[in-house]
């Protein structure tokens, strides 16, 4: 592959309008998806501005950091170019409740032209903000109305502070409260991994109120949650270091095949309840699990075994959970160096996220997830 169908490049009008100029010039239908770090948000509408200008589709997210290799940074922007054009529709103010938001999505999708390629399903890759309270529920919502016309991956955007900010965006637009659908060629293949291990000792939560956990087999919240974290990894939580502590024993949810989905306590809340990043149904079975090895190579065998052997020497577009990069520390600079050498990516960029969608299945029901990486091959065509 090109690598320049990947650059990131400084958010500077004249370079940008180069790198443009130069994609157009040499694929006159290019479209362009750009991951842009929070702090240069003031900067977006300069790119849009060229965009206007030159006629070249535009979409994207806002997002704590990008990546650039093994690195993290704050500033430039990630420019994925696709070549034959794409396919893509943003909506805004999506309402509360998550059959609503999911009609809505479906609608906005009936009218997007996806061609067909003869090469299997396209990927629809979403892009959420991730003030929205209910994305598990309106992904069960879209894929009963859409079901496998699409495989589906994707990723949440939005500020690290959790303070809500406008995060999505077009050549002429910057929402709030939205989704980006892009669709992505069949060519393109997405894999989802955390590989959290699976302690034995399985919890019910007996109350549940969309994101909140009330009660767990019948008690408050957060006494059974602390004294779990108190008694097998010898951790003292309190309010006051709750968040700091927390991103390290996450809550999971065991699904029937044994599969894992991992929810981050984000806040302990008054009355003992617990707030996470993702929805739990009321009688889900839980664990308390410990983040992975920062010394392991689970998620990276992981990512390699779904993407196979055709994704070797291709760029890569990876976005690594903020919460497990939390929990990585430092570490989190070799996990990243690893999956590129493991992939024999020429380039790999991408940012960080706050929560992130898929199935560690290819074909499998898209689900929210927490603290895990979403690995795309871009191969701009």
């Amino acid at each position: 592959m090109n690598s320049t169908h990947m650059r990131r490049v400084a958010m500077d009008e004249v370079l940008l309008d180069e790198v443009l100029g130069a994609w157009q010039a040499q694929w006159p239908d290019v479209a362009v998806m750009a991951l842009l770090p929070e702090r240069e948000v003031v900067r977006l509408p300069v790119l849009q501005g060229i965009c206007q200008r030159r006629g070249i589709s535009l979409f994207g997210g806002v997002f704590p950091q990008l990546i650039d290799g093994d690195q993290l940074v704050g500033d430039g922007v990630w420019l994925l170019a696709q070549e034959r054009g794409a396919a893509y529709t943003l909506v805004p103010d999506l309402p509360d409740d998550p059959a609503d938001a999911a009609l809505r999505i479906a609608n906005a999708l009936s009218a997007v032209s996806v061609p067909d390629e003869g090469q299997g399903a396209p990927t629809l890759y979403l892009m959420f903000d991730s003030d929205l309270q209910h994305i598990g529920s309106i992904l069960e919502g879209l894929y009963q109305r859409v079901a496998d016309r699409f495989r589906y991956a994707g990723v949440c955007t939005g500020s690290e502070t959790f303070e809500p900010i406008p995060c999505l965006f077009d050549r002429d637009r910057l929402i709030s409260r939205g989704v980006l659908c892009a669709v992505l060629p069949p060519a393109s293949r997405t894999a989802l991994a955390h590989c959290y291990p699976v302690p034995e000792h399985v919890l019910s939560a007996t109350a549940t109120q969309g994101n909140r956990i009330v009660s767990i087999d019948w008690q408050p919240a957060f006494e059974v949650y602390s004294a779990l974290v108190r008694k097998h990894y010898g951790v003292e939580l309190t309010k006051e270091n709750f968040y700091t502590y927390a991103v390290h024993f996450p809550i999971g949810l065991l699904r029937a095949n044994g599969d894992v989905l991992v929810r981050i306590p984000v806040l302990l809340n008054e009355d003992g309840s617990l707030t996470l990043k993702g929805e739990v149904p009321e009688h889900a079975m839980l664990v308390v699990l410990r983040g992975p090895d920062a010394l392991g190579t689970a998620c990276v065998d992981a990512l390699d075994a779904a993407l196979g052997p055709h994704a070797k020497g291709k760029n890569a577009c990876l976005f690594y959970c903020a919460g497990r990069r939390m929990h990585m520390g430092e570490a989190v600079h070799g996990e990243l160096a690893a999956v590129q050498a493991r992939l024999h990516a020429p380039v790999m960029g991408g940012a960080l996220s706050l929560g992130e969608v898929g199935n560690p299945d290819v074909w499998g029901y898209p689900m929210f997830h927490n603290a895990a990486l979403v690995c795309t091959t871009w191969n701009g065509r």
